[in-house]
């Protein structure tokens, strides 16, 4: 009977392994296809992340440029036909981190950012941690609230 505990491959499935450096008989003894010296014959050799065989490798060619601004915020962005979407299907005036959050348009621990593209047509209460001007604008227009985290 076969179970969980009994398997086993089909016959003539499987082939047995390489057994490297087993003596002359074995057909792969002595330098056990590794070759003669040389960095890749020594045992723990492993390949230099980059290396070219000793050409100058493509990292050190090109020139570095550029830089990492350490003190840069990065936003989420959220469009206001997404919010209008969002307190229509929801049914609510008030949209906040949290609200953004359960619909997974954010996480938790993101900045999010207020953009002006598409159409408001409700009036809204948004909170959130950055707007542009064409988004405050709108929502302000229908006499709602753009609150600044």
């Amino acid at each position: 009977m076969t179970d969980l505990s009994n398997l086993q491959p089909a016959k003539g499935s499987t082939r047995s392994e390489r057994r490297l450096g087993r003596g002359q008989g074995s057909g792969r003894g002595g330098t056990a296809t590794r070759g003669h010296k040389g960095k890749k014959s020594r045992s723990g050799y492993s390949r230099q992340a980059g290396f070219e065989g000793g050409q100058m490798p493509l990292q050190r060619r090109l020139p570095k440029f550029g830089f990492h601004n350490i003190r840069r915020v990065e936003y989420k962005a959220i469009n206001l036909s997404t919010l209008e979407a969002l307190a229509e299907k929801k049914g609510v005036d008030r949209i906040d981190i949290q609200t953004l959050v359960e619909a997974g348009l954010a996480s938790r621990n993101q900045m999010v950012k207020i953009l002006g593209n598409g159409k408001l047509t409700r009036k809204l209460e948004v909170t959130a941690h950055a707007f542009s001007k064409s988004a405050r604008e709108a929502i302000e227009a229908l006499d709602g609230t753009a609150v600044k985290l």
